[in-house]
């Protein structure tokens, strides 16, 4: 009689924990990026990398990377390898980029979100035209002010990967939470059963 309940409640067990893994595992998120969100980079990276839970697919995913004044910095279209997603990064002036990403997941729910990451370096000024030949000095000078002025203090969080990403979280937990519940019920019973 004991063996015959402990049976039933580790299998009622097993399935609770079966339904929030299905959605879950049908959900795509955004696990990890390179250079990381809220990075501050003194040399430009080649490549931008985005790294999600599942494979995301070439022709529902769209990446763009923009920097100061939402010049856009992308050099060529994403390349796709298993989970990972990468852009060419065409560096421009020191400030804020933000790296954009939008895909659809395997259950047709849009993820959305961004990542942003902070140039302390950029590319140079253009120097001069001929008819401005007495004021070369002024932009030199300028220079180092709008670059130090451009970096924010503390890069505002990135959206978030995915909207209901932690909302199965508590379900694995109460899951487990059951299955020690009832294994250590089918134990006690199994122990009673055998002194009896």
């Amino acid at each position: 009689m004991a063996r015959t309940w402990l049976t039933v409640l580790g299998v009622a067990a097993g399935l609770s924990l079966l339904p929030p893994a299905a959605p879950a595992a049908a959900h795509n998120s955004l696990t990890g990026s390179d250079p990381q969100n809220g990075a501050r980079l003194a040399a430009a990276p080649k490549r931008i990398e985005l790294r999600f839970l599942a494979t995301p697919k070439a022709d529902t995913t769209k990446v763009t990377v923009t920097g100061p004044d939402d010049v856009a910095a992308t050099g060529g279209a994403p390349t796709f390898s298993g989970k990972r997603v990468s852009v060419p990064f065409t560096p421009g002036a020191a400030g804020l980029y933000i790296v954009a990403y939008q895909l659809a997941s395997t259950d047709g729910h849009p993820i959305k979100g961004e990542i942003r990451f902070t140039l302390t370096t950029g590319t140079p000024a253009e120097p001069p035209s001929p008819s401005v030949a007495p004021t070369t000095a002024a932009p030199t000078t300028a220079a180092p002010a709008t670059t130090a002025a451009s970096p924010p203090a503390s890069p505002s969080p990135a959206a978030a990967a995915g909207d209901d990403d932690g909302g199965t979280g508590w379900l694995w937990a109460t899951g487990a939470i059951v299955l020690l519940a009832a294994l250590g019920t089918g134990l006690l019973l199994y122990r009673r059963a055998t002194r009896r």
